[in-house]
């Protein structure tokens, strides 16, 4: 059952709901998350809004509002119309949600972007997602605008700071925003349940990158759900770190629950380095954040306790991979009174699929009465209906995605013949209905938490001449996750080099996708029944194998 602490958040969504649709008579704005963020603004002018860590500016609600109304206002005097699409690739700073809450505002489509991708990555983000309009840091101005010339398109590219070559964000404001007073401003009205809101990265369940989309209905259903361990009301906490780039789901939910729930953001606009979460923990004294078992370890490394007091952290929820008991151990000795939440979730179901609150050490949690479970033995397809037994989850619910954005071969794969999610991951119950983690489906791998496609990386190596067959699994690391390796089986008559492979994907990909884990050259991979690449046998090969 859900935790009786999560009342304190859904009161408070109710409430807000409740006068936004007294006001509109339109029984569907209680998911209208434009309408939520504006009255949540307007209530509250004084309130601080965001602070940047890494220059200590600060923000009000008021400021926000202005903001962000005057670049709707912008977005309407462009012509941008109702689902266009907008990219945002920069780091954390004060202006990086303006635009987010200008789009919510009036229907159009957010895509954060990963902004150390290169030209060719952003040239196949660019086609899919076909933006009107790309906000980026002037650094990567000119690799934007290699990548729109290879898409033989003409979008409008905004720096957030000076630029020679472009228009800078405040000059965009300048330019365009004038012509609506910020009391005067009205959202556009839609029907939120129909309405895309957000594009975010994703592996799905078949390692391929691919962008679910995320509805309104789905972040105003979904988004309280991961706070259902705070018991204030109606601001669960004062202050929240985000480490998370824009294009992680966790850091989407920041920026809105935290105008919503009205607390305030510590984020940085520098690299998120051990050594600046320590400045920026012992210097704001933050109380919640979400960070991943990876960088949780860094974070820990010994000495740590020296470096940083982690005493004023009062919810801790830790995502994104599987969780050792060791790690958890670490992390309660940072602060006796810390409470500490696994959560389970997946860019497709929104938020945390389970509730972890009164669960057992290790379970990930017990279901959430908003969403429908079921276990599936994936080789007979027949739900499992016995505890200890693992099999694949499957979910249905109002916080299931809508899909993969133009790729309905992809969508129609990740759901079964009876509209359930497949979301390609083992688990098993006991038999009071706590659930445990077992692993992976899916093909991703996470280095620093960062998606890398085994799928991607070998189609780079496979244009190598001398490669007759390649195939990517990636080593276990404490630290960092998973290792990118490659087991290449070469062409005959062929003298193929380690460093030819690394070299050929150090030009091709950005530096997430590198192989850290190192290039082995087999005759031969494991394979399944049907003549596939087993990847369980293939990472357990690559472990033993001699790697350069």
């Amino acid at each position: 059952m859900a935790h009786p602490s999560s009342d304190a958040v859904l009161w408070h969504m109710q409430e807000l709901a409740a006068r936004i649709v007294a006001e509109s008579g339109i029984p569907s704005d209680r998911y209208h998350v434009g309408k939520m963020l504006l009255r949540s603004l307007r209530d509250a002018p004084d309130h601080l809004f965001q602070i940047d860590g890494a220059t200590d500016e600060k923000d009000t609600f008021r400021s926000a509002l202005e903001r962000s109304t005057q670049c709707a206002t912008a977005f309407r005097n462009l012509g941008l119309k109702y689902q266009d699409v907008i990219i945002i690739m920069a780091p954390n700073h004060i202006n990086l949600v303006i635009p987010m809450y200008a789009s919510l505002y009036l229907g159009i489509r957010v895509a954060g972007v990963d902004m150390t991708l290169g030209v060719n990555e952003l040239h196949s983000k660019f086609k899919s997602c076909a933006p009107k309009i790309i906000f980026c840091q002037s650094a990567k101005v000119e690799t934007v605008q290699q990548a729109l010339k290879l898409c033989n398109t003409s979008v409008h590219v905004i720096s957030f700071d000076e630029n020679e070559n472009c228009l800078t964000f405040s000059k965009f404001l300048d330019k365009y925003g004038r012509g609506t007073a910020v009391e005067d401003f009205k959202p556009a009205e839609f029907d939120p349940t129909q309405t895309d809101a957000f594009l975010v990265p994703t592996s799905g369940t078949t390692g391929l990158p691919k962008t679910a989309v995320l509805n309104h209905k789905n972040i105003v259903v979904g988004f309280p759900l991961t706070l259902n361990c705070c018991t204030k009301f109606p601001t669960p906490f004062k202050l929240a770190l985000v480490q998370s780039p824009v294009q992680w789901l966790s850091s989407t939910f920041a920026f809105v629950m935290s105008t919503l729930l009205r607390f305030t953001r510590l984020q940085t606009s520098s690299a998120t380095t051990p050594e600046h979460v320590y400045s920026l923990i012992n210097k704001y004294r933050p109380n919640f954040t979400i960070s991943s078992p990876t960088f949780l370890t860094t974070l820990l490394k010994p000495g740590a306790r020296e470096q940083c007091d982690f005493s004023s952290l009062e919810v801790i929820l830790i995502g994104g991979s599987s969780v050792s008991k060791e790690l958890l151990k670490e992390v309660k000795a940072m602060n006796p009174k810390l409470l500490v939440r696994l959560g389970y979730s997946m860019t497709e179901a929104t938020a945390l699929v389970f509730d972890p609150g009164y669960s057992p050490f290790g379970s990930i949690g017990a279901p959430i009465p908003l969403l429908q479970y079921k276990l599936v033995d994936t080789t007979t397809n027949q739900v499992i209906d016995k505890p200890n037994v693992p099999g694949e989850l499957r979910l249905k619910g109002p916080t299931i995605f809508q899909g993969y954005y133009n790729n309905p071969e992809m969508t129609a794969a990740a759901f079964d013949e009876d509209g359930w999610f497949k979301t390609g991951d083992i688990l098993y119950r006991d038999e009071y209905y706590n659930f445990y983690f077992c692993d992976r489906l899916k093909l991703l791998l996470k280095y620093r938490n960062h998606q890398v496609s085994p799928v991607e990386i070998e189609s780079v190596i496979r244009k190598h001449p001398g490669v007759l067959d390649v195939a990517v699994t990636g080593i276990p690391d404490a630290e960092y996750g998973d290792l990118p390796v490659a087991l290449v089986i070469t062409q005959d008559g062929h003298n193929v080099t380690a460093k030819e492979i690394k070299d050929l994907v150090k030009v091709s990909l950005t530096d997430t996708k590198q192989l850290r884990g190192g290039v082995a050259f087999v005759k031969e991979f494991p394979t399944t029944t049907t003549s596939k690449v087993d990847r369980v046998k293939l990472k357990e090969l690559a472990k033993t194998l001699k790697r350069e």
